[in-house]
């Protein structure tokens, strides 16, 4: 962005709050404790905790429906107030305010999340099949109340996890809150043009799409320094996140640290093993890529800060104004619901995309109400930044679909979650690719597959990576320097050897590894999920916009392989997968073409050296 470009938009908070100082959240805060209070002591008198015996009658039933109804009310409640502190400090690190009172709304949430544990263990050792036969309202919570009874199944007795549950503000929590701290304040110096500048970590991320080569490379090593001066209080997080998940997954019997996620994200291990088998066969496609990439750059070998760096003589600059409009136009091609949903959001002002210092880097959307969300981003003016404002629209898009649903309704795993995302991203894409010329489509391609080596590839790494390091770290703490080896030994395994330098720092770059177990092959599953979706739109667009609609209406009161039954696919086959990485592999063989065809039209030299197409 220029320094004459419009002030990025800062997101309206007043519509959930006059101010965090306001009666109406003191108000909201203590409503929160009395209703919590009255839920605790309903549950007491209901004796709401692991049964002895498993039979269910019509009074029982009646105990689950108030239950479900004081559970979802509370929880309710909890989501918009933890979103609006969520978006102050995410937004201002310095905020000390917010932080006070996210730190009392923590020891809340501790509170809420012991009730649903005891909620757990009181369904999941009930006879389900006629509790459903006797309770409207236990029948439309069915899946939420057989997913109860799995996790009952792996629960701790009740004392160990009240324990557990009144540990993690001040451990795993607190953990996760320094690096989103240390993050969020960090800065690194740079040197472009003969100009040192202080920037901060995410500003010089930034960089690693700049035109200039020189200047990538630069703030990569400006990058990693920063990150090196922060290294031994993130490895102390890290270890201490690892070393918390670790003993709760031996304490609740799971046989390793994958199988906890499996049925969290709405999965079995056939689904994700398949699809995991489809992703390894496709690296050498991706090495094809890099090799492209390094052809079109004209150099022998890509760095790290190569990854993302612009190809082609067409990019360009976008306002957000610019940027805001393209999106709206492509939402609004597909679906007026679609479209007017997205010019609600710009008019009222739902987007943080101003980067500045004490703000988080990367992206996210969170639901404030039903039907309601906030987006934040650090735009940059890229294409990519373009396809990260579709894609948090998509999530926002996704709430909209689940405002009629209560909050145990809502519970999406995250490999649905990126369903609505991806799908928007795409049709943005699309959009930018139909009227684009040789030399724009290269560009875009260059965009799109750019996010899919991440996906695909590197977010591989982040799961070889994460799996060691939990099977060491049930044995010890891991150093500095064996997390920075690992990164590099996941990154070679998956990038490949002919990407050099590697970067070794990515574990205290991404915020994921100090939050929910393996929350990075999620991300896989949703754009392959995503693309098969887009497949079936084009093949039959008629019939799909109320189809789609029900199906993220619908994601969480089925698991991802039911609801992709209602498309046709079978998530347990590696061919569904193996037919979206071949949409993928298309614009692989799309890409190396324009690079030839535009090297050849140049009288370049690089024709010649690059590989094959693949097949």
């Amino acid at each position: 962005m220029t320094q004459d470009a419009p002030p990025l938009p800062r997101w309206d908070l007043t519509p959930l709050f006059p101010s965090l100082e306001s009666p109406e959240f003191e108000a909201a805060f203590q409503k929160l404790r009395a209703d919590l209070d009255s839920l605790e002591d309903s549950f007491q008198a209901l004796a709401v905790r692991r049964r002895p015996q498993p039979s269910v009658d019509a009074p029982f039933a009646g105990q689950v429906d108030q239950a479900i109804q004081g559970l979802n009310g509370v929880m309710e409640q909890m989501r918009s107030l933890s979103a609006y502190l969520g978006c102050l400090v995410t937004t201002d690190a310095r905020n000390e305010t917010a932080q006070a009172r996210r730190s009392q709304l923590d020891a809340l949430a501790v509170r809420l999340d012991q009730l649903h544990t005891r909620f757990v263990a009181w369904v999941g050792t009930s006879d389900i099949e006629t509790l459903l036969q006797l309770s409207e309202t236990a029948r439309s919570h069915a899946h939420p109340l057989r997913r109860a009874c799995e996790m009952a199944a792996h629960q701790m007795p009740e004392g160990e996890e009240m324990l557990a549950a009144a540990l993690r503000p001040s451990s795993i929590s607190a953990w996760a809150r320094l690096h989103g701290d240390v993050t969020a304040l960090l800065s690194g110096v740079v040197t472009i043009d003969d100009q040192p500048q202080t920037l901060t970590v995410t500003q010089l991320r930034a960089l690693a799409s700049h035109p200039n080569r020189a200047v990538r490379r630069a703030a990569l090593d400006a990058e990693l320094r920063a990150w090196e001066s922060v290294e031994v209080p993130l490895a102390a997080a890290l270890n201490g996140v690892k070393g918390f998940q670790n003993t709760l997954r031996v304490r609740r019997g799971y046989l390793d640290d994958v199988e906890p996620t499996l049925a969290a994200n709405g999965i079995d291990r056939e689904a994700l093993d398949a699809m995991q088998a489809a992703c390894v066969e496709s690296f050498p496609d991706f090495h094809r890529l890099l090799a492209f990439k390094a052809a079109a750059l004209r150099v022998d070998r890509l760095g790290w800060h190569d990854l993302a760096a612009p190809v082609g003589t067409a990019s360009r600059t976008w306002t957000w104004d610019q940027a805001a409009r393209f999106v709206s136009a492509s939402f609004h091609r597909y679906s007026s619901r679609l479209g007017e949903f997205a010019d609600r959001t710009f008019r009222e002002r739902w987007h943080d995309a101003e980067p500045r210092t004490g703000k988080q880097g990367g992206a996210y959307c969170t639901p404030v109400r039903p039907g309601e969300s906030r987006l934040f981003m650090n735009f940059d003016g890229s294409f990519t930044s373009v396809s990260t404002l579709a894609h948090e629209l998509g999530h926002a898009y996704h709430n909209l679909n689940l405002a009629h649903r209560t909050p145990l309704q809502r519970a999406t795993p995250s490999t649905l979650a990126e369903t609505a995302s991806i799908f928007c991203e795409t049709l943005c894409f699309q959009s930018a690719l139909e009227s684009a010329t040789p030399e724009q489509r290269l560009v875009l391609l260059n965009t799109s597959l750019e996010r899919d080596l991440m996906v695909v590839v590197d977010i591989h790494s982040r799961f070889l990576f994460e799996k060691r390091v939990f099977e060491r770290r049930s044995q010890r703490a891991l150093t500095v320097s064996e997390l920075k080896e690992l990164m590099l030994q996941a990154q070679r395994a998956t990038y490949g050897r002919d990407i050099d330098p590697l970067h070794p720092y990515m574990w205290a770059v991404k915020g994921h590894y100090y939050g929910p177990l393996f929350y990075n092959y999620p991300y896989t599953f949703g754009l392959l999920f995503g693309l098969g979706l887009y497949a079936e739109y084009c093949r039959d667009p008629g019939s799909f916009h109320d189809r789609y609609d029900d199906l993220l209406s619908s994601t969480g009161l089925a698991d991802a392989a039911e609801l992709g039954r209602r498309f046709g696919v079978d998530i347990r086959s590696i061919d569904f997968w193996r037919s979206s990485l071949n949409v993928i592999r298309q614009q692989i063989a799309d890409y190396g073409t324009l690079v030839r065809s535009l090297e050849a039209a140049r009288e370049g030299t690089f024709g010649s050296a690059l590989p094959e197409p693949p097949a």
